[in-house]
Parts: structure tokens; sequence; C-alpha cells
């Protein structure tokens, strides 16, 4: 076995690949990445039994949300980065480490960069072995997974100048434990659940960052052709990355387009004075190699999504900057004031001709929280009147599984009467169906990017709040979620922390859960696979 990992969905035979991921990366990464989270996790040992305040480790804190973001799937598949993150790591566990003086650590706090092969092979398989309860160890990796998620989000908040000390001492709480051989089943219990509340804290400390800089999103018709100017491509996640590019595209000739989860940018009041941000290109991540061929001009990937690329002509066009990188492929670093420089992209654009039309039309979104208040009168009528019965969330992350073409079956047969909740880039397998409206209500509500689920949360709670329901789970609201990668996970967490039950996951179910804390989250909390959509609809519709 040269690698193991079962951190997505796509995971290989449903249970770890373990020579080569299906993702792209190779065992070689695989391990690097698992030596990094080594890293954090030694870090986070000595944080705590040092009794060190996360408020004064400033640049460390950034650093470890970067190094986490960067093990995400589908993020960065470039091992001299990955390397020379652990080295900078390493340098910064030591540095602690002289702070705390003598104490007893684990190998994870004290291993020399000289043993990196040993302590590789010790960080990725020495909780793969069996020496640890298969319950605890599910446990472990649902935490670890979730922090996972967690960084991806509050890294994003950073970006906006949005930081939570309370979220950085918990990194480090979470981290530590998953070290401690003395954890048990019900003390990770307690763990993964408070993994969940903190997810709450971050997306709402993200979505006060993109909405106080960028505004409410609002209801917005977003254009999915193209024009005939040359053009650059955002994929991605983060807002303030194309916010940079938009201002040094201005006036130059070069217009800029979304793609899969940058879609949700068109709906900001703040991005609307742009008059070169044109509209939104492809799908979702998982049709990129095609599409980047049509396109023609430069890619920027901004965080995860990333599929290697097959052809060297498309792999010449992709840049990346921040917790992304890819071998080959130019990586865009931040100055000393913050500021990047995507000259080179707009130079490369122009040389280029313009994106090749392979769709046409528009689509609509913008239906976040602050936008579905304002309906709130309109949207309660309906459902008191009988035309609104149901609310249906799906919510989550696409993939290339054929099993998700059930989820564009279930959109299609949902009964006129209910309305899809979206976030994410779910929304790809039905956001483009002519589902019509109810009552001037379009029956897809896209809520916005995956962290946006935050918003699905709180119209759910207001909802509950104006028909005056003392549980959350009265409301005509049912849940079919499909999921991914790690960031899935932390959404998934933070709907469990808020009360929510009966939710639907698939299209399988995760490799990491272990049959009786599988059996635990179904006991508790409703959780169930998928099965065909005609059976799933039968739930819809009682």
């Amino acid at each position: 076995m040269g690698m193991f990992c079962y951190q997505c969905q796509e995971t290989g035979r449903g249970t770890g690949c373990e020579y080569g991921g299906v993702c792209g990366k190779s065992e070689e990464l695989a391990d690097l990445q698992d030596l990094l989270i080594y890293t954090m996790k030694g870090i986070a040992e000595i944080v705590v039994k040092g009794g060190l305040d996360a408020s004064m480790l400033k640049d460390v804190n950034r650093e470890v949300l970067k190094s986490l973001f960067m093990t995400i799937t589908n993020a960065n598949f470039d091992d001299d980065a990955i390397i020379g993150q652990i080295t900078k790591m390493i340098e910064a566990r030591d540095d602690l480490r002289n702070e705390i003086g003598e104490a007893e650590l684990h190998d994870a706090a004290t291993y020399e960069i000289s043993s990196m092969r040993d302590m590789i092979f010790k960080a990725s398989y020495a909780d793969m072995t069996g020496r640890e309860d298969k319950d605890v160890r599910s446990l472990k990796h649902l935490i670890l997974f979730g922090i996972k998620g967690l960084a991806a989000y509050t890294y994003h908040a950073l970006q906006l100048g949005k930081e939570n000390q309370e979220l950085y001492q918990f990194i480090y709480e979470a981290l530590n434990a998953t070290l401690d051989d003395e954890q048990t089943v019900e003390s990770l219990t307690a763990l993964v659940m408070k993994t969940g509340q903190f997810g709450v804290t971050a997306m709402a400390l993200l979505d006060a960052g993109n909405t106080e800089r960028y505004g409410n999103p609002e209801i917005t018709e977003v254009k999915i052709g193209a024009g005939k100017n040359p053009a650059i491509l955002v994929s991605g996640h983060d807002l303030t990355d194309l916010e940079e590019l938009l201002e040094q595209t201005k006036d130059s000739g070069v217009d800029v387009y979304t793609h899969g989860e940058m879609l949700p940018a068109h709906y900001y009041p703040g991005f609307k004075k742009y008059n070169n941000f044109i509209g939104n290109y492809g799908n979702a991540w998982w049709q990129q190699e095609e599409e980047f061929k049509t396109f023609r001009g430069p890619i920027l990937f901004t965080t995860n999504c990333i599929v290697p690329p097959v052809s060297e002509e498309v792999k010449e066009r992709i840049f990346t900057t921040g917790a992304t990188g890819y071998p080959g492929c130019t990586h865009i670093t931040a100055a000393p004031d913050g500021k990047k420089d995507f000259s080179e992209l707009i130079a490369l654009a122009k040389n280029l001709g313009p994106p090749v039309e392979i769709e046409h039309g528009s689509i609509i979104g913008g239906f976040a929280h602050a936008q579905v208040f304002a309906l709130a009168d309109k949207v309660v009528d309906a459902v008191k009147s009988g035309a609104i019965r149901k609310f249906v969330v799906m919510a989550g992350c696409d993939g290339r599984m054929k099993s998700r073409e059930y989820y564009t079956e279930f959109a299609e047969k949902l009964p006129n009467d209910t309305v899809i909740l979206t976030a994410g880039c779910a929304k790809y397998r039905y956001n483009k169906l002519d589902l019509g409206t109810i009552g001037g209500i379009p029956r897809v509500l896209d809520a916005g990017q995956c962290n946006d689920s935050y918003s699905l949360a709180l119209i759910a709670l207001k909802l509950k709040e104006i028909f005056e329901l003392s549980d959350i789970n009265e409301l005509p609201i049912v849940y079919n979620i499909a999921w991914y990668e790690q960031k899935a996970v932390i959404v998934l967490l933070a709907l469990l922390y808020l009360g929510v039950k009966n939710i639907r996951l698939g299209p399988t179910l995760p490799a990491f859960l272990s049959p009786n804390i599988l059996n635990f989250l179904v006991e508790n909390f409703g959780i169930c696979g998928i099965h065909s959509a005609e059976e799933d609809l039968l739930n819809v519709c009682s």
C-alpha cells in the first residue's frame, strides 16, 4: 500500500485510495500532506500543553490555516509547495517548543526534519493499522476533516480582515485531541458537536466579511454566454482575489468570467460596478478540462477544485494563488503589503482569443438570507396558502460519479409546489433547468457558495421564528445534501449542531465513518443515504 486517503466522497472503491488518489494526487503527495497535518498536530499539542494563548500567535495561526487548507481535496498538487510549508511549520513548531521548555510531548511535536521519511510513515499509517479502536479512529477523522473545512472558511474570512481568536484556540484543541490516546468515544463525540458549533462561528464570520465588504447578495440574472473580448476565468472561492483582478483589468480590454463556485460573486452589489465582469462560464469543477479548452484564456485558481490538467496547452494557462498549487503552473504570491500582481495573466489574455460560447442565456441567483428575509412576507403567504408545500435543501458539492445524475432527476421530479434551497456547486445539477416559479418566486433559490449554507440555516431559523415553532424540524423543509470534500463535512457538522435532523447524504456515505459511528448518527440525527429518486421523493410528498 503506497498511501491511504479516504477524506473525500470519491475515495477508491468506497473504502480508501491506496495507489494514487482518485483526485489525481500521487502517493508521494499524499504522504507529504499527511506529514504537514502531523506537524500541525504537533504545533497544537505544544499550544495546548504549554497553555499558550492563540491571540499571541498571530503569524503561526495564519500559517496553520493555510497548511490545513493546502491539504483539502483538489487544492494543492505541488510537492515542492507542501515541502516548503512543512519546513516552515517545523521551524514555527520548534520555536514554540522552545518557549514552553521541558514537557512530555508526542512524536508529532519533536521529530527532526532529517527523519522525514520515517515520520511520513508514522503520520500516514499510525492510525490506520488497527492500533486504535475503530470508532475512536472514525471520530478523530470526522473531527480532523471537519477542522480542515473549518480552517478553509476561517482562511477566507481572514482575507477579508475578519478574525476570531476563539476559532484558532479551538483548532488547536481539536487537533491536539486527535493525538490523545486517552480520548474516548464519548469525549470525541462531544468534540464532534463542538466542531459543528465552531463551524457555525466560522461561517458567520465569513458571511459578515463578505457582506460588509461587498453588500448583501441580491437577486441577479447572470449571463452564461461569451463576449468578443479576450478574457480571464476565475475559479475557486476567494472573492478578494477576484476583486483585485477586476481592479487590475478594468479599462484594459480584458473581460473576467467566473467558473464553478465563483458564480455567486455576481450576486454581490460590490462587484456590479465592473463593466468587464461579464458572466459565468461553464459548470461545476469536474468538467473544467473541456471547458478550459474552449475558454482559451488564462485561468486563475483562488482555492481548491483543481482537476489535474490533461493537456499541456491548458496547463500553461493555469495560474494558482493562496493555498492552491499545481506543478508547472505559475503561482501568484502576495507582496509584503498583501497585494497580488496579476499583470502576467492580463498580458497573456491579450495574446489569446476570446472564449468560445458553449451555451447562452442566463441563470438567476442571489437568494442569501438578507434577500430571502426581504421576501419573507411573500414566502410566508405562499406557505400559508399552500402554494409552497415544502422546501427542499439540496446544497453541497457536485462530482464526477454517474450516480450524481440522481440529483438532476430528483429536482426534475419534485412536485410543482416545492422550492429548492441550494448553495455550493451541487446547484449545477439543476440550476439551468426550467423549473418555473411559484407566485413569482423561482423554484430554485441559490444562496451562493458552499459556505453560504449558513444562509440556508438562517432562513430556516427565521421561518421557525415566523411560524412560532418550537423545533426547527417542524418546518416544511427536507434535506437532501450532496457532499464531496471536507468543507462539506464542516457544513454537515454545523447543521447537526443547529439541531437539524433527517438529512439525506449522498451519493455515498463517508468511508471514514465506522458502522457504530454511522449507526449513532442514524439513531440520534436521522442521517441516511440516498436510494432512487422515486423512492426518496416519497419523503417530500408525504
